[in-house]
């Protein structure tokens, strides 16, 4: 695939505001993130200060978003993007086993709801994991534990449970869970969890007991900004970024919820015009050096 010039993840409001942006300044570009856009926005009862557009539900905003992108022709690819890497003078966004090239980045991932657990961070790619599609190849023939957050996540131990030599998995949610019966299901609650840590194999402590694997998978949703781009200067649940809308990373840009409050659309969608102009002007930099 052809590298483009701008990778913006994210189908919120900045997101979608960014692509607008970078689409009428020329720039070829990817959308990542959901085919259906944002789900929050889906479910707001009422927006009353999006300029423009008068007492509107989220349902009629999300349309107006998608009808505007379908009008640039802006398509929206719909992939779980789980690591992010600076080569330099581009970027490499992995999804499974695909990797995208982009010459600069606008992170617009808003803000991830679930708290990591205790070692989960530490232990990145030293025995955790975030996508199995991507890792499951290393642990074949071994343990793993799967921590599953929503249950779309079955998906992914059940293909565990095809390469792997046993797969025990732990539903954060509570719904019926249906794998095979090779999987072990083991219900065990959020709170239970302690923490994650890494003593010869990868263990899971929790409140009455302690569980040990190759590898543990963190499946959730959405991935903290921090743990998809390493070495991205965060505020706690927050990417830093200033009036440009720059982060520490030369080329890497963030808008809306993911870089503080307040959460508002309005506001997203004007960071999200900022970071595009501001990712613009770097390009051409980079193309202009001596302008």
């Amino acid at each position: 695939m052809d590298r483009v010039d701008i990778a913006i993840v994210g189908t919120g409001a900045a997101g979608i505001s960014a692509a607008l942006t970078a689409k009428n300044r020329n720039k070829s570009l990817m959308l990542f993130g959901s085919g259906s856009l944002s789900t929050k926005i889906g479910g707001e009862h009422r927006i009353r200060n999006y300029p423009g557009i008068s007492n509107v539900t989220g349902i009629e905003l999300q349309q107006a978003f998608r009808k505007q992108l379908e009008e640039m022709d802006i398509p929206v690819t719909d992939v779980k993007i789980t690591s992010i890497y600076s080569m330099g003078d581009y970027f490499a966004l992995q999804s499974g086993p695909d990797l995208y090239e982009a010459r600069c980045l606008i992170l617009a991932t808003g803000v991830s709801a679930g708290k990591t657990i205790p070692g989960e961070e530490e232990n990145v790619g030293r025995g955790v994991s975030y996508c199995a599609t991507c890792d499951a190849s290393l642990y074949r023939g071994r343990p793993v534990l799967v921590i599953g957050y929503s249950k779309k996540e079955e998906e992914e131990a059940r293909f565990l449970s095809e390469v792997c030599s046993s797969v025990t998995y732990l539903p954060q949610y509570s719904t019926p869970v249906h794998l095979p019966q090779s999987v072990t299901v083991l219900p065990l609650r959020p709170e239970k969890i302690e923490r994650l840590a890494q003593e010869k194999k990868m263990l899971l402590q929790a409140a009455d007991q302690t569980l040990y694997a190759d590898c543990i998978f963190v499946l959730r949703d959405s991935i903290s900004p921090g743990q998809l781009v390493p070495g991205l200067a965060t505020e706690g649940a927050h990417i830093v970024t200033d009036r440009s809308m720059s982060t520490n990373i030369p080329g890497c840009f963030a808008a809306g919820d993911c870089t503080g409050k307040p959460y508002q659309y309005v506001k997203a969608a004007g960071e999200g015009n900022v970071a595009a102009l501001s990712a613009v002007s770097y390009l051409d930099r980079l193309d202009h050096p001596q302008t």
